[in-house]
């Protein structure tokens, strides 16, 4: 049997790079040419969205079809977010992802993918007016909530498990104020929330962060949410433009 690092042509080239990263202790040079690559990939993804505005994070899986109630569900309720004024943002890709960001389109709103770079699954979608590639996931998830108020889950996978519990622990550890977070899809969050309660008698968690998010089904409640706990405890307004640097590779 052949081992696996013999098929990392299969491989998009931030990947290998991480794989050999987290397989132990490299060389001095390794690291630091590592280092220096992930810090450029942060610059270069500060730089392009500097200027988005404050956004709605939606996370989902990128495995429905246009045909599925969660997809035509994510359209509807990214046009209403996307009402508020707020730029939808997400990973880029198909599904869960293209609802969003076409749901801010069909309401003239501004519409944002943070793309992985993927071997399936992920490509840009066609209802983006920007976006930039990441290799590194946790490079995309550090932008995803850096530049958003509020998040909104929509049914997925192990990638949208992951930014979820991320996302609520900096807010449950004070790494990040308590933004809103939306929880869609009761039937298909049925465990989850089954979960949460077991987490709450077990007292790994205590009762008040099971306040952190809100699960529901309903487009208007989630709307009605983000825009009590986002623009009104935040304080949102617009601002001024600001000027662009285009040498720094800043665009609107």
């Amino acid at each position: 049997m052949s081992n696996g690092k013999n098929h990392s042509h299969f491989t998009p080239m931030g990947s290998r790079k991480q794989q050999v990263f987290l397989e132990g202790p490299n060389s001095r040079w390794k690291e630091l040419i590592f280092a220096f690559t992930v810090f450029r990939e942060f610059i270069y993804g500060f730089r392009k969205l500097h200027f988005i505005g404050p956004c709605v994070t939606v996370f989902g899986s990128a495995r429905f079809t246009e045909e599925h109630h969660y997809y035509t569900l994510t359209r509807k309720l990214a046009a209403e977010i996307s009402r508020l004024g707020f730029t939808i943002i997400t990973g880029g890709g198909p599904g869960i992802m293209e609802a969003a960001n076409r749901g801010a389109k069909d309401v003239g709103g501004r519409s944002i993918g943070c793309n992985i770079v993927l071997p399936h699954e992920q490509k840009p979608n066609p209802y983006l007016d920007k976006w930039i590639d990441i290799d590194y996931f946790f490079i995309r998830k550090v932008l995803l909530t850096k530049y958003s108020y509020a998040f909104v889950v929509m049914p997925g996978g192990y990638g949208t498990l992951d930014e979820f519990f991320e996302a609520i622990t900096l807010m449950q550890t004070g790494k990040t104020p308590k933004f809103p977070v939306v929880i869609m899809g009761k039937n298909y969050h049925t465990h989850l929330i089954q979960h949460v309660e077991t987490m709450i008698t077990e007292q790994t968690i205590s009762a008040e962060d099971a306040q952190l998010f809100l699960f529901t089904d309903s487009i208007d409640e989630a709307v009605q949410h983000i825009k009590h706990h986002a623009i009104k405890e935040f304080g949102l307004k617009k601002t001024k433009v600001m000027r662009h640097w285009s040498w720094l590779g800043e665009s609107k």
